[in-house]
């Protein structure tokens, strides 16, 4: 299960911030070997401090472990053929990091393995960073040998992921009178991405979009909707309208009932109660507006059972030979891509990691 991750204590805030900035292929940097640690030390007392104020560090791990467990045990019974199963997490930034988990595999003597990106929509920022370090991990063999790869790459508009967030949404349009209900507006929010990777084609932009509107159609377009982009991060160009000037423009036009979707998020992290709970609901009461947040996916039964849906059908299609180790769409780079990692991982999963 392959995730970005977040520090599960405030301790390990500088080394997840370190990691992240290091990765280019989420945040390209010039000079980023040096310029990556200086940002990290740079900004390491403030988000230590927002950590702090969501009860000291990032719940992420304890959800995705959660959820994997609960997918796997239910996975047992969709697809015995290849029972027993047992989830993995691979973070990114924060422990457990990809080479943990690695040695954890290679120990326990797996032999079949599925990349299982726990990002509903692709961006090379992303799923493909993930991958990539994946990737290296495998071609090092830290994995050990023999091992056969497939992927699950992209999945915004899976049935049980729509209604996963459509039920959230449901719930949170309840705190809000009957009267007026339909009037309240749906601030689908998703973090950004730097213009410079939009630029060079990157689906994510398209593939968020296509959840908001697979989400929209299964609520019957009930209320007026924006998707809208957080979380931006350096004075470069990034992917707009940011979410809490959406939030000034709504005041200002009037529209001060607001209920904030997070669209790219399975669980909570500092991004849903921090930067959504904390900083815009707060800046939205100050302008007189009465706004909520739905629910993270967490531990949804609905959610936790699409995931298993899913790896079932990953599987099923994968023994059949109706699918191949990689998605069609997984094999396109971006037409302005220029990572030959990028190009060698490709290659490498559809090989079934051989």
């Amino acid at each position: 299960m392959l995730n970005m991750g977040g520090p599960s204590t405030v301790s390990e805030t500088h080394d997840f911030l370190k990691n992240l900035f290091s990765d280019g292929d989420l945040i390209p940097l010039p000079f980023q070997s040096i310029l990556a640690p200086w940002i990290a030390k740079r900004r390491t007392p403030q988000i230590e401090k927002q950590y702090e104020d969501i009860g000291g560090g990032s719940p992420i791990l304890k959800y995705t472990q959660l959820q994997g467990e609960r997918m796997a045990a239910l996975l047992d019974e969709l697809h015995p053929a290849t029972a027993p199963h047992k989830a993995y997490v691979a973070f990114r930034y924060a422990k457990p990091l990809t080479d943990e988990t690695a040695r954890e595999m290679k120990k326990d003597g797996v032999k079949r393995a599925v990349a299982f990106t726990q990002y509903p929509q692709y961006s090379c920022s992303t799923t493909g960073s993930s991958l990539n370090e994946l990737y290296r991990q495998g071609r090092a063999g830290a994995l050990g040998e023999g091992v056969e790869w497939s992927v699950i790459d992209r999945w915004g508009t899976h049935p049980g992921f729509i209604e996963a967030v459509a039920q959230n949404i449901e719930r949170a349009l309840e705190k809000f009178d009957e009267a007026s209900r339909s009037e309240v507006v749906l601030l689908f929010s998703a973090h950004s991405l730097p213009m410079s990777v939009v630029n060079r084609g990157d689906p994510y932009v398209l593939e968020v979009s296509a959840s908001v509107a697979a989400v929209m159609n299964r609520l019957g377009h009930s209320n007026p909707y924006r998707l809208v982009w957080q979380s931006q991060v350096g004075p470069s160009a990034w992917m707009g309208m940011q979410t809490g000037e959406a939030i000034k423009g709504l005041a200002r036009l009037g529209r001060k009932k607001v209920v904030l979707v997070p669209i790219a998020f399975t669980s909570d992290h500092i991004e849903t109660l921090y930067e959504l709970d904390l900083e815009y609901i707060h800046e939205g009461k100050q302008l007189g507006m009465d706004v909520t947040r739905a629910e993270s996916l967490n531990d949804s039964p609905v959610f936790i059972r699409a995931l298993a849906d899913l790896a079932a059908d990953h599987l099923r299609d994968y023994s059949s030979g109706k699918i191949g180790p990689t998605s069609i769409q997984l094999g396109l780079r971006c037409p302005g891509c220029t990572n030959v990692t990028c190009a060698q991982q490709k290659s490498w999963f559809a090989r079934g990691g051989r």
